[in-house]
């Protein structure tokens, strides 16, 4: 299977996390939506990372969805079987992924749209957004912590380490109060086998399993 995406995207880059935890071997396709675009489109026409051609020739997108997949190739789940382990384990991946969106359209705005375009209000409310998205994940990382266990690792714990890892790549300039129990778990993951394999920064290729 191959896996199309740059690993400085967090929604590529938890596809690779997860898929080496559970066994899941992968090709990957180190391209951009931007420089490659023609490229991904003639595979994706949707144009979208990731972007999971499987071995039959099925292209699948939508991070979640293609964890769905991994988990049925893998024969386990990345998510608690507890239902109140579960419901935090949601809560904490919801606030992570809402980041990554967040950070997102804030690159979109800061790096695509032509400055005299740039919507002053409609920035300064995704910055707002994405401030409290990033207190409330601290909050409860904080309240009720995670493991970092390599063998109990799941979807959420990847999720929170990987989207405070993009906030510092792409908008850290913009995010100015501080987060500690965020910081030091997502700076705990990264030292993580699996983390390593699979480095955030935009030349990065992922280390083969």
């Amino acid at each position: 299977m191959q896996l199309i995406g740059m690993l400085d995207s967090p929604f590529v880059r938890r596809v690779a996390i997860a898929a080496r935890l559970l066994g899941v071997p992968l090709e990957h396709r180190n391209l951009s939506v931007f420089g490659s675009y023609d490229v991904i489109r003639a595979v994706n026409p949707a144009v979208k990372v990731p972007t999971l051609v499987c071995d039959d020739g099925t292209v699948l997108m939508e991070s979640g969805l293609i964890l769905d997949y991994f988990e049925t190739l893998g024969g386990r789940s990345l998510w608690p079987a507890d239902a109140a382990e579960r419901r935090h384990a949601l809560r904490v991946a919801g606030l992570s992924l809402a980041v990554c969106e967040k950070v997102v359209q804030m690159v979109i705005e800061k790096r695509l749209r032509p400055p005299e375009l740039l919507f002053e209000g409609w920035f300064t409310r995704i910055r707002q957004q994405l401030g409290g998205t990033l207190a409330a994940l601290d909050s409860a990382l904080t309240e009720e912590p995670m493991s970092l266990e390599e063998s109990r690792l799941g979807h959420a714990a990847i999720a929170a380490a990987v989207a405070w890892r993009c906030v510092q790549i792409k908008v850290a300039d913009d995010v100015l109060p501080a987060y500690p129990t965020l910081a030091d778990f997502s700076a705990r993951a990264e030292r993580l086998s699996a983390f390593e394999a699979a480095p955030a920064d935009e030349a990065a290729v992922m280390v083969p399993a």
